[in-house]
């Protein structure tokens, strides 16, 4: 008698909660999220590019967790169901120097162009420099 008591009681308190759970999360907003990766000097689409979203917290921090797509042919890629709030996300491609820069979801669909350049040449203090050669032939 106990067991079905306890039993009725599970149940009656199980219809209270769960369809208060299921119309929270029903009311979270999401956004669909397209990404367009391109190069910057021509504007030709980068494939295979991986395009990671790292969630932000509220203190700017990233959150742990996030999601990896990889960019079509045409340089495309998309995920419908982001939540909405500030999304880090980042780009890389070999041959390309990374991007990476914060969005704030705040809007059912958001199309996003990154353009991703070459990777400039390093400074060397151990190489002349044409603007130090010119600089050292005046102190001589």
């Amino acid at each position: 008698m106990k067991f079905l008591r306890f039993y009725l009681v599970t149940l009656i308190v199980l219809s209270w909660v769960v369809p208060a759970i299921a119309k929270k999360k029903q009311q979270e907003p999401l956004a669909s999220l397209s990404f367009l990766v391109i190069r910057d000097e021509n504007g030709k689409p980068i494939r295979n590019a991986a395009v990671v979203l790292h969630p932000v917290e509220e203190n700017g921090k990233q959150a742990k967790g996030g999601l990896e797509l990889k960019t079509d042919p045409e340089g495309k890629a998309s995920y419908d169901g982001v939540p909405y709030g500030k999304l880090r996300i980042q780009v890389l491609a070999p041959g390309f120097q990374t991007f990476g820069n914060d969005y704030d979801v705040g809007q059912p669909s958001m199309d996003i162009t990154i353009k991703l350049k070459r990777p400039v040449r390093q400074y060397s203090v151990y190489e002349q420099h044409p603007n130090e050669e010119q600089n050292s032939q005046r102190q001589k």
